[in-house]
């Protein structure tokens, strides 16, 4: 077999393209259909985008709007703008580049480190407002000399460099096969140019895309282009719309479904971790539609390739920063128990709660609450709370009257503490605790193991 790299290239240009299409082996427990993924994060940028840079820059050559020393200028979510980079470095070109602010450090630190220069606009901007980064880059280009505005979302060059690269791979590398497409848009350049190529090639292929909550693309689909809804933000980058794109032609599409950042996101942690291959959110949105199709298509037989669209390392700080992720709630919480909480607390041995028992006098359990340096006291009679004390109590009263304090904790003893079963998780205890309960019992296995007193929960949500 010869391998594709067998032979030295002439440059890095020469590897966009030709990226490997990989069975999903572990994502797809139990599901019947087979699914690949076209790993474009394969390409020598770490995206798909590579494949519309240089295409783009030929095409104004062509036409003569770009002359040697030029500039290019684009409003991009950063990938485009590497593939634009890449191109333009070999060719000597200028690149000013427009990005809003949503997309990750890594994607500006990444088109400086080819050279450009980086505009950081408002995301929460309509997509008409002069600061939106598709109008501002308009406006950079117009006001440049010796400039071009490659474009993405409007330059059917864009298409066209999928529907002569993208589709034709797909068919080969599938023998035809192929029965299903699943991506996203963002310029729709991919869906519109390999959805073109394959229903050529065979009308009974189903082209399906995925959109994110709060794009206006799969709504615009839906009513075959009579929306009238408004964008809202969401937090995957680099796919759906707050306007149609003139690259995406939406005919081409037989289903449009939408997915959440959650999902989105979940999904492209599971491909990384179970898949070995380190993706972007918006992988993570294509697999997720991709395992869906593939479950209702439920035959051997048929056929579902999904789009690997770039590399997890653009978003390290972002979807693959746990912080980041529970920070946006996109994280499924981590159930953590009472049982658990004890034993960070580190008392979690039997015998290691501070009690009182019924015959003692106050002073005594007030002596013990200030040995331990606790707060409240469980009142056991053998495995049983029968009752509780607090220092705030007991001192108040003894302070009142000194004789109290040779008074017996079963006459002056509160209601008993709730016992919880260590099972429990913590967030079911959380709210009976900021009532007027001050602490709780832990029972595991029948026997009490702990107590988790309202300080112990407020450490433990400080230190999560």
């Amino acid at each position: 077999m010869s391998h594709n790299n067998a032979k030295p290239y002439d440059n890095v240009l020469g590897l966009i393209g030709w990226t490997p299409l990989i069975r999903l082996n572990r994502v797809t427990r139990g599901i019947r259909t087979p699914v690949y993924g076209k790993a474009d994060f394969f390409n020598p940028g770490g995206s798909v985008k590579d494949r519309i840079g240089m295409p783009i820059i030929e095409a104004a050559e062509r036409a003569g709007k770009l002359k040697p020393g030029g500039t290019i200028v684009e409003g991009t979510s950063g990938n485009t703008g590497v593939g634009l980079a890449v191109a333009a470095a070999l060719k000597g070109y200028k690149c000013i580049f427009t990005m809003p602010d949503k997309m990750s450090q890594e994607k500006v630190r990444l088109l400086k480190a080819f050279g450009a220069e980086v505009i950081i606009t408002p995301t929460a901007v309509a997509y008409d407002h002069p600061d939106n980064y598709v109008m501002m880059a308009k406006r950079i280009a117009e006001s440049t000399p010796n400039a071009i505005l490659a474009n993405q979302f409007y330059n059917q060059a864009n298409p066209d460099a999928h529907y002569a690269t993208t589709g034709p791979e797909l068919w080969e590398q599938t023998d035809g096969k192929i029965t299903h497409f699943v991506a996203s848009a963002g310029t729709g350049g991919t869906l519109t140019g390999v959805g073109r190529y394959l229903k050529e090639k065979n009308p009974k292929i189903r082209i399906i895309s995925g959109d994110p909550v709060g794009s206006i693309l799969a709504e615009l689909w839906r009513s075959k282009g009579e929306n009238k809804q408004v964008g809202a933000p969401y937090k995957i980058e680099g796919v759906g719309q707050d306007k149609l794109p003139a690259t995406l032609d939406l005919s081409l599409v037989d289903d449009y479904r939408t997915v959440s950042d959650r999902d989105s996101f979940a999904m492209a942690r599971r491909l990384t971790r179970d898949e070995g291959l380190f993706v972007g959110g918006s992988s993570g949105l294509n697999t997720h539609v991709a395992l869906q199709v593939a479950r209702e298509v439920d035959d051997p037989e048929a056929l579902v390739v999904t789009f690997l669209c770039d590399t997890g390392e653009r978003y390290l700080s972002k979807l693959y920063n746990d912080e980041w992720m529970r920070e946006n709630q996109l994280l499924e919480p981590d159930r953590v128990t009472l049982g658990d909480l004890l034993e960070h607390k580190g008392d979690g041995a039997p015998g290691a709660v501070v009690s009182a028992v019924p015959g003692q006098l106050v002073r005594q359990a007030l002596g013990l609450m200030r040995l331990h340096n606790v707060s409240q006291l469980p009142v056991l009679e053998g495995n049983e709370c029968i009752g509780s004390v607090t220092e705030y109590a007991l001192t108040q009263r003894g302070l009142e009257s000194s004789r109290f304090l040779d008074a017996v904790v079963s006459e002056v003893m509160d209601e008993p503490f709730p016992v919880i079963d260590a099972s429990q998780h913590v967030e079911s205890v959380q709210k009976l605790l900021s009532k007027a309960t001050p602490a709780v019992i832990v029972r595991q296995d029948g026997a009490i193991a702990g107590i988790v007193t309202r300080s112990d929960m407020l450490a433990y949500l400080m230190n999560r």
